[in-house]
């Protein structure tokens, strides 16, 4: 028997009292959402739904999340997170992908109407069989968009009897892609989640007073499902949820609530530092650790906040498919500003050709991975998952060089990835997306550097003969097909696409 449910059971064992949760004015006990989460087991289990089933969750970070989350862990069924960003066509594929039987989202504001988008994504998804409203208005029993959590909740006890899972079963379906520009499924198993959550969260010292973690990188990304939220319930912290980041409120929490722990993206820092300097906002004093991920963390980043805020922020790396640490520059050894560390306990890094040759000394070469984090594969993608793993060993797609004391940085990544504020855009996605336009003949996407994002999405367009189109026009078709995160900002035509012999563009010229 191993669920990662335990991460929240535990600790409402422990410390039932405990404020698991802060939201507004809400402070929900450890007893409180443990008690929840078995309500949603509950009905997914009266519902027919349990070991090996998909269920999909679509919800920025608030008390849902866990509710939903550990839930869908304790009926043994998987999780499957999805950004709130996604419009309807691509929620539909993701729902039809993971074969989802159940749907939880969110039902939004005007400004984000996740509802009307998922209930559009869901009726698209035929083989998904209920739809669940997470109401925006506290305990409402009606929702436009479908029936309401709470109504389905409703009778449900709770106590329930967590489903007996394995190590090697299916815990999480986390998104992702690769050369293709498709979405992939990294399947992560209860160990692989587990673990990572244990390792991670042993890396940093307990404050025996009790850790107090400001919640603002998405429950549905990787980083922040193991890093801050698993890491934080496990460790029996209160978890202050802060459903979109600004850089003032999250400065105005870490002073209300004391927060000793925040892991964000560069940006993110970045932007606190600017307010800090700029408004003259108040130094939170609390803060003891600061950990930072998705993108590298630019050098005068790391030096100005050590010198604001009297710690160093720690650097690390990860993927999806790593559950997701894998290599962080850990307190008690030296931190070099600039590199992803070493590899956390119980995984191995090597650097490695096009031939899965190992590479010795400094490199550069492309990270493989082996450990207890390493995802079982892509869901329902056996050669994809071939092309990637090898006797327990991950390519990873970037490169990196290794220094002396045995730590890496990153310096390129072999696809084409974009990370514009911490996302991962794929540009194939995108091209597809603009080459349905009727004014476009052939479309590449690039990211270029970007002072706040790291990097922007820049589209070279080729006009279809005899079209007129404007800039506007197709940075609003890519707005209304793809999540916000994802669509061009900048539009630059061309007669010509630098190409190879065989036709292939040069992306590597557009940037």
């Amino acid at each position: 028997m191993l669920n990662l449910s335990i991460v929240l059971e535990d600790s409402a064992r422990a410390v039932p009292d405990r404020a698991a949760l802060v939201f507004g004015d809400l402070r929900l006990s450890y007893s409180m959402v443990d008690s929840v989460a078995n309500q949603v087991a509950g009905l997914l289990a009266d519902r027919g739904i349990g070991k090996g089933d998909k269920v999909a969750l679509l919800c920025p970070n608030l008390p849902y999340f866990p509710f939903v989350y550990f839930g869908i862990l304790k009926a043994g069924a998987t999780v499957v997170p999805l950004s709130v960003l996604l419009q309807p066509r691509e929620i539909t594929y993701h729902l039809a992908d993971s074969d989802a039987k159940a749907f939880f989202c969110f039902e939004g504001t005007p400004e984000l109407p996740t509802g009307a988008r998922g209930r559009e994504g869901f009726d698209g998804a035929a083989e998904c069989e209920h739809f669940l409203v997470l109401p925006a208005t506290p305990l409402a029993t009606e929702s436009e968009h479908g029936e309401s959590f709470w109504a389905a909740l409703d009778g449900m006890p709770a106590q329930f009897e967590t489903v007996r899972t394995g190590p090697d079963d299916i815990a999480a379906i986390l998104y992702t892609s690769g050369t293709t520009g498709r979405p992939k499924g990294a399947a992560l198993t209860h160990a692989n989640l587990l673990i990572n959550t244990m390792v991670s969260d042993e890396m940093f010292p307990a404050d025996p007073e009790g850790d107090v973690s400001l919640a603002v990188l998405p429950f549905f990304h990787s980083f922040g499902q193991t890093s801050v939220m698993n890491v934080s319930l496990r460790r029996r912290a209160t978890l202050v949820l802060l459903p979109r980041f600004e850089p003032g409120r999250a400065l105005e929490l870490m002073r209300e609530e004391k927060v000793t722990m925040f892991a964000g993206v560069p940006t993110m820092y970045w932007a606190m530092l600017a307010k800090i300097h700029a408004d003259g906002a108040e130094v939170p004093t609390t803060l003891r650790v600061a950990v930072s991920g998705a993108a590298a963390c630019p050098v005068e980043v790391l030096k100005d906040f050590e010198a604001t805020f009297g710690i160093p922020i720690l650097e690390g790396y990860g993927l999806s498919e790593t559950s997701p640490a894998a290599c962080f520059n850990q307190l008690g050894r030296p931190t070099r500003p600039g590199t992803i560390g070493f590899p956390i306990w119980g995984v191995e890094m090597r650097l490695v050709d096009d031939h899965w040759n190992t590479i010795e000394g400094e490199g550069p070469g492309e990270i493989a991975i082996r450990g207890h984090n390493v995802m079982k594969g892509y869901h329902g993608r056996p050669e994809e998952t071939r092309e990637v793993l090898r006797d327990g060993w991950f390519r990873t797609g970037d490169v990196a060089t290794r220094d002396e004391g045995g730590y890496y940085s990153i310096v390129d990544r072999t696809k084409d990835m974009i990370i514009r504020g911490g996302f991962n855009i794929y540009p194939r996605e995108l091209e597809e997306v603009l080459m349905a336009h009727p004014a476009v003949s052939l479309v590449a996407v690039v990211g270029v550097p970007h002072e706040s994002y790291g990097e922007e999405v820049k589209a070279y367009v080729i006009p279809a003969p005899g079209a007129t189109v404007t800039e506007d026009e197709l940075v609003a078709w890519g707005k209304e097909n793809l999540a916000a995160y994802k669509y061009p900002r900048i539009v630059e035509f061309r007669e010509t696409l630098p190409m190879t012999e065989t036709g292939k563009i040069l992306k590597r010229e557009l940037r």
